[in-house]
């Protein structure tokens, strides 16, 4: 078999891109995370899909709308919030994102702590030149 100095650096190339994608799938999941800490509603609102289906450990769903709106209600604010061994899988135009979620939030009307440690599904969809958050799931642990 021959391989041509063409086809060697094809190769090359396409190997490096293989981890530019999972790598820009990532950032954005570290700028979900960041968002969702400081209850930025412009950040989630530009992370997220129109079409959003986000649903919550205790079977909660909401859409785009709805989940930007109770995320950034100021009803409870984190203390901490940590996405742990977080796994990034590309497949065309969707990657699947799987992590544990750490955190612990305050309620500001009464000062009230709730832990939360949950094992997370994310859906992102490439739509036109970024990626979007189409679906999220989470389980308790």
């Amino acid at each position: 078999m021959n391989i041509h100095r063409r086809q060697l650096a094809l190769s090359a190339v396409a190997m490096g891109l293989m981890g530019v994608v999972p790598a820009a799938v990532a950032k954005k999941v570290e700028a979900f995370r960041a968002a969702q800490f400081a209850a930025d509603a412009k950040a989630l609102d530009a992370l997220c899909a129109p079409e959003l289906s986000y649903s919550h450990s205790d079977a909660r769903v909401e859409d785009k709308a709805t989940f930007v709106a109770n995320a950034t209600s100021g009803k409870s604010k984190f203390l901490s919030l940590a996405y742990e061994d977080v796994k990034v899988r590309v497949v065309g135009p969707a990657a699947v994102v799987r992590f544990h979620w750490v955190g612990e939030s305050e309620s500001v009307a009464d000062g009230k702590k709730n832990a939360t440690n949950l094992h997370i599904l994310m859906n992102w969809q490439k739509q036109g030149g970024d990626w979007k958050l189409l679906s999220r799931a989470s389980t308790k642990l």
